[in-house]
């Protein structure tokens, strides 16, 4: 009787092992969607995070429709969708950035390796600004409206596939 109680605790691991194994590729598959979808923006102003550009602001993102992209320099995805940014830019599209924990050094140097589609970059040293806006992670793009709500969230890098679906966002939120 003893020794079968001794199996007891390796019986009890293993089931669990197989549950968590099991568990991980079933688990929630959904993305974090942000909560002010379909709401203004939240108040904020950044500084500018490279000289030249200027910095950002909850009020500047108002009159005409815009994409918002979430970016660090240090994101390899962020590199990714750079020539998706350049043809959104092409197309007509003004882009306004925030940098995600970041140098000015850092964003110079991915600017000037990846292009430049950004109208003005705001400098989100601690994460606030995403945080506030429902961000998830970067990269991550809003339309925003003319109003300055928030009409559009796209998780992830922009891919070629991606691009008409922005440019009619865009177009949905004059």
């Amino acid at each position: 009787m003893t020794r079968r109680i001794l199996w007891v605790p390796l019986l009890v691991f293993v089931v669990l092992a197989a549950l968590f194994a099991w568990a991980l590729p079933h688990g929630p598959q959904g993305q974090v969607r942000s909560r002010l979808i379909g709401k203004p923006l939240p108040a904020f102003t950044l500084a500018p995070a490279v000289p030249g550009k200027p910095g950002l602001s909850n009020t500047g993102l108002q009159g005409k429709p815009r994409l918002l992209n979430v970016f660090g320099s240090w994101c390899v995805p962020c590199a990714a969708e750079a020539p998706q940014l350049a043809k959104l830019r092409a197309a007509g599209a003004t882009i306004d950035a925030i940098a995600i924990r970041d140098t000015p050094a850092d964003i110079a140097r991915f600017l000037a390796d990846y292009g430049d589609p950004y109208a003005a970059i705001g400098d989100d040293k601690a994460s606030a600004v995403q945080l506030a806006l429902g961000s998830s992670g970067v990269p991550e793009t809003f339309v925003i409206d003319g109003q300055g709500r928030i009409a559009h969230q796209h998780i992830g890098a922009i891919r070629d596939e991606d691009v008409p679906v922005l440019l009619a966002k865009l177009k949905e939120a004059e």
